[in-house]
């Protein structure tokens, strides 16, 4: 049934010039699963995700996010709605505390737009709401830090707080262990794990770790050449010869660690 998909994408195209980046692309994702989107670099999936979360236009197709057209929407809008994105690159104010940074996706949440400078250090549901995500995320300790001073690995969980300060019901994460230390790697890996066990979120992940995507995703898209190769169990796809041959060039190579 419609209503157990919280998102479905339907003949999703983007073509720049007489380049086609994304190839209609066919996906229903069901609510509360978390999705692997994966592929070797050139395989469409920034683009794919631009086109989710309304950075791009589609040159065609639909993208239905609780059965609502979002295609061609603004990103503020597409948030609102419900889903929200994390980037490859860290998308925070490192000027800030990293208290300031959830606070400032708090207030902006609430609608209250720039005013949050002045008012939500003074706001007491704003500063717990705050101090429930960093918590939630350990990361409490690091509250009154400047952003811009913690390491990279903690730089990316103040992300994901003020990814998840906007309560989103679908989350993107975009390459979220990316240039991260095996100990980083396996502390989001774990936080991803516990939110995906409270059941409030559904989680679209690209990853080039394999070992992150097989530990993670219930199923696993596959793009080559911006079209979909594969959609299936983890399982199916580290043994699809296609696949195999596409990252790595050889159907009997082996697929991830």
């Amino acid at each position: 049934m419609a209503d157990d998909f919280i998102l479905q994408v339907r003949g999703l195209s983007k073509r720049f010039g007489g380049n086609l980046a994304v190839a209609g692309v066919d996906l229903d994702v069901r609510r509360g699963e978390t999705l692997a989107i994966i592929g070797p670099n050139g395989a469409g999936k920034t683009t794919f995700y631009n086109l989710l979360s309304g950075r791009m236009l589609p040159t065609q197709g639909q993208i239905l996010f609780n059965g609502k057209d979002i295609a061609g929407l603004p990103p503020h809008v597409i948030s609102r709605l419900g889903v929200s994105r994390s980037f490859q690159i860290n998308n925070i104010f490192t000027e800030m505390s990293v208290r300031e940074n959830v606070e400032v996706a708090v207030t902006a949440r609430r609608g209250e737009g720039r005013r949050w400078a002045n008012r939500a250090g003074a706001n007491p549901p704003v500063r717990q709401e705050a101090a429930q995500l960093l918590e939630q995320l350990s990361l409490s300790h690091l509250a009154e830090q400047r952003a811009g001073t913690i390491s990279y690995g903690d730089k990316r969980l103040v992300e994901i707080a003020v990814v998840l300060a906007t309560q989103p019901q679908l989350v993107l994460l975009d390459e979220p262990t990316a240039g991260m230390t095996p100990d980083e790697t396996g502390r989001v890996v774990e936080l991803v794990q516990g939110l995906m066990r409270t059941g409030r979120y559904t989680f679209l992940i690209t990853e080039h770790d394999m070992r992150v995507v097989f530990d993670l995703a219930s199923r696993i898209l596959v793009l080559h050449h911006g079209a979909s190769l594969i959609l299936d169990a983890p399982a199916v796809v580290r043994a699809d010869p296609r696949v195999r041959e596409a990252y790595l060039g050889h159907a009997d190579a082996e697929l991830g660690a």
